[in-house]
C-alpha cells in the first residue's frame, strides 16, 4: 500500500471530475421539462427554499421564452442562484416539495432549470440589477462566501459602498473551497464571484483575515456597520492514538487541497478510512476513490437512519464502489515507521435519545481493524472560537450570538452564516445574508 499523487491520466482526472449533474443539452429539452410545471398556488417548493425563490414564476419564463426575466426572477432572490443550482440538496427542498413526488411520477428538475436561466444570464452577462446613487455609507463585510457577498450584493443595490475583507486569495467561500469538483469547479466559483460584484461598489481585499491583517476595532472606526460572515472551518480532532501518524489528514483540507492544486497533484492512498457521514466526508471519500484510491470505507458511529447527508450523497458513493460500515468509531490509529497501517474502531450500538433528538453511540466492548494507509477525518466543523473571544464577540462554545437573527453584542457589528448557525447549506447562508444586508440598512438609516 503507498500514498501517491498522479495515479492517473489526464483523460481519466477529466472523465472522473466531470459535471455530475450537467446542463440541457438544447433549449427543447429545457422547455419540455419547464411545460410539465403544474404552477401551484401557493407553491410546496417555494416553502421548501431558505431564500424563497419564485420557483412557479422563473418556469414560467422559461415556458415564454422569458429566460432574462427567468434569470431576474431567480437572481432577486438567491444572488448565488447559479451556484446554488448545483450544489444545493434540492431532494430535501425544492424538488422534495414537488407535488408530483405524491403523484408517483418524477418531480419538476427545479435545479436544472435555475441552471439553465442562471448560467444563460452569466454567459451572456446579462446585468439585471442597478446600483442605486451613492448613499456614503461604508459597510465592512469580513469574509467573501455566500453569506457575505449575498449581503454585499443587497447593500451595494441600495448605493452602499462595501468592502469585503477576506482571508483566502480567491472569493467564493465553501463553494470555491470546500466542495466537491464535480459538483461544482473552482472556475465556475470565479465567474460566478465577478458576476455578483459586477454591479460595483463592492472592493475585495483578499488576504486579509480578521484577526491578523485586520481588527474588528479598526473595522469599526472605519466603517458605518460591520457584517461577520466568516463561516467556520476548524476540523474537529478525532482525539485518539495515533492522530499524528503520516497518512491521517481531515477532510477540509484534502478537499482545500485538491480545489487548489489540481488533480494530479493530490496524494492518495491506496486504502482510505474516512471518518463521518455528513456531506464533506462523502465529498472526501468520493474524491479519494475518483482519484485513484482502490478501497475506501465510510465509518460511521450511528446506522443509515441518523445520518447526516442524504440518500441521494450516500448513492453517489455507493456507485463510486465507496463501502459502508455503520456503528463503529475510530479508537486508534496504529502506524509503522511513522506512517499509518492500521484503523482500530470500536463497535457501537444505539443507546438513549440526547439532546440532539438522535440515539447516542455507546461502545459494546468488541473492536475490529482495517489495513489502510490514509484516513481522513471528516467528523464535523468547529467554529473559531479563540478568533471571536479575542474579539470580544458573544458566543456559545464559539457560534456567534445574535439578536433578531444578525445582530451581536457589539454596537454596530452583525453576523450571519456558518459562523452563526455552526454550518448548514450555501442557500441558508445566502438567506442570511440577505437578512443581515437588511438589519443594517435598517440601522444605517435611522
Amino acid at each position: 500500500m503507498a500514498i501517491l499523487n498522479n495515479r492517473l491520466s489526464a483523460e481519466q482526472y477529466k472523465e472522473h471530475f466531470s459535471d455530475i449533474h450537467p446542463p440541457f443539452e438544447t433549449k427543447e429539452a429545457a422547455m419540455v421539462e419547464a411545460n410539465r410545471c403544474l404552477f401551484c398556488y401557493d407553491a410546496p417548493c417555494m416553502k421548501s427554499c431558505p431564500t424563497s425563490i419564485d420557483v412557479p414564476k422563473f418556469i414560467k419564463q422559461i415556458t415564454t421564452e422569458n429566460i432574462k426575466g427567468s434569470a431576474r426572477t431567480i437572481f432577486s432572490s438567491n444572488i448565488m442562484g447559479a451556484g446554488c443550482s448545483k450544489v444545493c440538496p434540492v431532494e430535501k427542498l425544492c424538488e422534495g416539495a414537488c407535488v408530483y413526488n405524491f403523484m408517483d411520477e418524477a418531480p419538476i428538475p427545479i435545479a436544472k432549470l435555475q441552471r439553465y436561466s442562471t448560467e444563460t444570464a452569466m454567459k451572456n452577462n446579462w446585468h439585471l440589477f442597478e446600483r442605486k446613487k451613492s448613499t456614503g455609507k461604508k459597510v465592512a463585510i469580513v469574509g467573501a462566501g455566500p453569506a457575505g457577498l449575498s449581503c454585499a450584493h443587497v447593500l451595494s443595490r441600495e448605493g452602499i459602498d462595501v468592502t469585503i475583507y477576506e482571508k483566502e486569495s480567491k472569493g467564493g467561500g465553501l463553494m470555491t473551497y470546500g466542495i466537491a469538483a464535480y459538483k461544482v469547479t473552482p472556475e465556475f466559483c470565479e465567474d460566478e464571484v465577478n458576476y455578483i460584484t459586477a454591479i460595483g461598489g463592492i472592493d475585495i481585499k483578499y488576504n486579509h483575515a480578521l484577526g491578523k491583517e485586520v481588527t474588528l476595532e479598526q473595522l469599526q472606526q472605519s466603517y458605518d456597520a460591520v457584517y461577520l460572515a466568516f463561516g467556520v472551518g476548524l476540523a474537529r480532532q478525532l482525539d485518539i492514538p495515533g492522530e499524528q501518524l503520516e497518512g491521517v489528514v481531515d477532510a477540509i483540507r484534502f478537499i482545500y487541497h485538491l480545489r487548489t492544486q489540481g488533480y494530479s497533484a493530490i496524494s492518495v492512498g491506496d486504502s482510505v478510512a474516512v471518518i463521518g457521514m455528513g456531506m464533506t466526508a462523502i465529498d472526501a471519500a468520493t474524491q479519494a476513490k475518483r482519484l485513484g484510491a482502490k478501497h475506501v470505507t465510510l465509518i460511521y458511529r450511528r446506522t443509515e437512519a441518523e445520518m447526516p447527508c442524504t440518500q441521494h450523497e450516500l448513492d453517489i458513493a455507493k456507485l463510486d464502489g465507496c463501502e459502508i460500515i455503520w456503528l463503529a468509531a475510530p479508537k486508534e490509529i496504529i502506524g509503522q515507521n511513522g506512517k499509518v497501517t492500521q484503523l482500530i474502531c470500536d463497535v457501537m450500538k444505539l443507546g438513549e435519545v440526547d439532546s440532539g433528538g438522535r440515539r447516542s453511540p455507546i461502545p459494546t466492548g468488541e473492536t475490529f481493524s482495517l489495513n489502510v494507509d490514509m484516513v481522513i477525518k471528516a467528523a464535523g466543523q468547529i467554529p473559531f472560537e479563540s478568533l471571536v473571544s479575542q474579539e470580544q464577540i458573544e458566543h456559545k462554545q464559539g457560534k456567534i450570538t445574535v439578536k433578531e437573527k444578525t445582530a451581536t453584542n457589539l454596537k454596530g457589528v452583525f453576523a450571519g452564516g456558518d459562523c452563526v448557525n455552526g454550518g448548514k447549506e450555501v442557500v441558508d447562508a445566502v438567506q442570511a445574508g440577505k437578512d443581515g444586508a437588511a438589519a443594517i440598512m435598517r440601522y444605517i438609516t435611522l
